[in-house]
């Protein structure tokens, strides 16, 4: 057979089809976190959130970047209940105290409060959540025991009781512990819900198979894979925090009178309602921003981090 009939068996090959087959490797492989982050970060909400929550972290962080003002030193009963003037745009206490910067410097205490109980209610519902999920039987069974007795007791009036006991010990960490330490019973439901979904996976499997220990499979594969919903809950329970907080003050069972708080001010500011209600709206709205906008994260990172929530928009 001659080379020119040859060549009619063979299928002529045109620019652009081979293409098609083409395994781009240089793209990173996707995951959970990278679908949450490509999909989050295109909402304008996201932004809006984190551009609030920054400025607040910053007031309680570096409050003088805000305002130079000393907030209690400067308070003069010549200035009670006056409007706002030169250097004191949202004017002046009750006790002639600058409404402006006692709401910038309180937001180092209602922060504080509410990241100190959010972190232990976070830690303690992460360990009984994942205890009980991972190991089940008797020992799940007594931990959601417990966590239902917590479950049921309204974590506002136990920190109430805890602070009227040790009325002598108030600060931020008793505060803290009095919120944190009856508001777990939620987190520990979430973890313990999506450790029984993490166990069951392969990878699970695979390390119990290589020799690993249970307690060594749950700290390095099963905790890090069962995260994700406790940011989650993490967010929306600092914004519930911030909230418990304030109403402690305001019913004059959390922090000291002396102690700069939006809670406190919101407190103090009610005898002069009537008169001169801007000192507690202040306050008030800068509450009720910063609760807003973590409440408004949790939502968003919780729909990033579904997979069907993505899916239905």
């Amino acid at each position: 057979m001659s080379s020119d009939a040859a060549t009619h068996y063979v299928a002529p090959i045109k620019d652009g089809t081979i293409a098609v087959d083409i395994v781009k490797i240089a793209e990173k492989p996707s995951n959970l976190w990278r679908d949450a982050w490509a999909d989050i970060r295109r909402r304008p909400m996201f932004w809006i959130s984190m551009v609030i929550v920054v400025i607040v972290l910053l007031m309680a962080v570096w409050p003088t970047l805000f305002t130079q003002t000393p907030p209690n030193s400067n308070c003069q009963l010549s200035d009670s209940n006056g409007g706002p003037t030169a250097g004191h745009p949202l004017g002046f206490t009750f006790q002639g105290c600058d409404i402006y910067a006692r709401t910038v410097w309180g937001a180092r205490t209602s922060v504080s409060v509410g990241l100190l109980a959010t972190l232990i209610g976070s830690v303690i519902g992460l360990i009984m959540g994942a205890l009980a999920g991972f190991y089940g039987g008797w020992l799940d069974g007594l931990l959601s025991r417990i966590g239902d007795i917590f479950f049921s007791i309204p974590y506002i009036l136990a920190a109430v009781v805890v602070m009227s006991v040790f009325a002598q010990f108030r600060n931020v960490f008793t505060l803290a512990f009095a919120i944190g330490g009856f508001a777990w019973a939620s987190t520990a439901r979430v973890v313990r819900a999506e450790v029984l979904r993490v166990r069951q996976a392969d990878f699970v499997m695979a390390s119990r198979a290589l020799g690993k220990s249970r307690f060594g499979t749950l700290v390095s594969h099963v905790i890090p894979n069962a995260i994700a919903p406790l940011l989650v809950v993490t967010t929306l329970s600092l914004a519930a925090a911030i909230v418990a907080e304030a109403t402690l003050s305001f019913l004059g069972v959390g922090l000291g009178s002396d102690t700069m708080s939006w809670g406190n001010d919101i407190s103090q500011a009610q005898q002069s309602l009537r008169v001169a209600p801007m000192a507690l709206i202040y306050p008030s709205i800068a509450l009720t921003i910063t609760v807003l906008a973590f409440i408004m994260l949790g939502e968003l990172v919780r729909d990033a981090l579904d997979p069907r929530a993505r899916a239905r928009r």
